[in-house]
């Protein structure tokens, strides 16, 4: 079984490129090239189909890459079992977690750890939840830790670590905090304002337009990003409302209280249920229970 070929197949197969795949192979074009004629040449068909510069699976292609990944997966887990009879917390860990997590949750705990585990060459990776979850599924990471999502693939393992309550806040002069100040904000005046949330389909998105869509209807969306950070920066200067973690309030924003609104997300850890966890991924885990107890 030649590993480097199917590593180079899928790949190709994920960027629909060659030239993609020989950056993140880090090798040159025609030695991606070689390699999947080869693999093309053992298994007897080809499996691309080439349409000017884009290069798309064919129907052989298609069948080959759940098989290829599977069997990528199964060799990082023979290592991992291996690599695991030795009792040393060392090696490799890739970890993948949301900007807002790693700026706001981590530090201490990263800090601790490769403290107490020099030996071990951490891979972290920051992006959005959902992708992190997506990624996690497909075996790239050992460990995410992210925006738990509300209904999350079967394939995935779930550790609760931390409720986050998110607070409707504005900026100082916003039109809402006189209102607030004379009676009780309710859905329906909230959605009179422009709001600035993040991307639909997010699960931070989708916790925090549930409950008021439920009961007012479409908001007025001007906005949206997925770094919470920048839209703590766009509420302070007056562009909307948000709900932003309680871990983000600060003198420059100003919670609103709304009648009968209550938001929280859950933030704890994925990972595939059928890949079992490295020493080093233990010892993480270790630390992120102990950090939320």
């Amino acid at each position: 079984m030649d590993l480097s070929a199917y590593k180079a197949f899928i790949a190709v197969a994920e960027h629909n490129s060659f030239s993609k795949a020989s950056e993140i192979l880090y090798l040159t074009q025609p030695a991606v090239s070689k390699r999947i004629a080869l693999l093309e040449a053992k298994l007897g068909s080809s499996l691309f189909d080439r349409i000017g510069r884009k290069v798309i699976l064919n129907e052989a292609g298609k069948a080959l890459l759940p098989v290829a990944l599977r069997i990528m997966q199964e060799v990082k887990e023979s290592r991992r079992v291996i690599n695991n009879l030795s009792g040393e917390v060392s090696g490799h860990l890739s970890l993948v977690t949301s900007h807002h997590i790693g700026l706001h949750r981590l530090p201490e705990i990263l800090k601790k750890y490769a403290q107490n585990y020099p030996q071990v060459r951490l891979d972290l990776s920051f992006m959005d939840s959902e992708n992190a979850c997506h990624k996690i599924e497909k075996g790239d990471f050992e460990l995410g830790v992210v925006t738990l999502p509300l209904k999350p693939s079967k394939r995935l393992q779930i550790t609760e670590l931390w409720n986050d309550p998110l607070a409707i806040v504005v900026a100082p002069k916003h039109p809402l905090v006189e209102l607030a100040q004379q009676k009780t904000i309710t859905l329906n005046e909230l959605a009179k304002h422009p709001s600035i949330l993040p991307a639909i389909g997010t699960y931070t998105r989708t916790v925090i337009e549930k409950p008021i869509i439920q009961k007012q209807g479409a908001l007025d969306v001007i906005l949206e990003t997925n770094y919470l950070e920048t839209i703590h920066m766009m509420v302070s200067i007056g562009l909307g409302w948000s709900a932003l973690p309680r871990t983000m309030l600060d003198n420059k924003l100003i919670e609103i209280s709304v009648k009968g609104l209550t938001i929280e997300r859950t933030l704890g850890v994925v990972q595939h249920k059928e890949r079992s966890l490295s020493n080093a991924g233990r010892a993480f885990m270790g630390y992120l229970l102990k950090k939320s107890d």
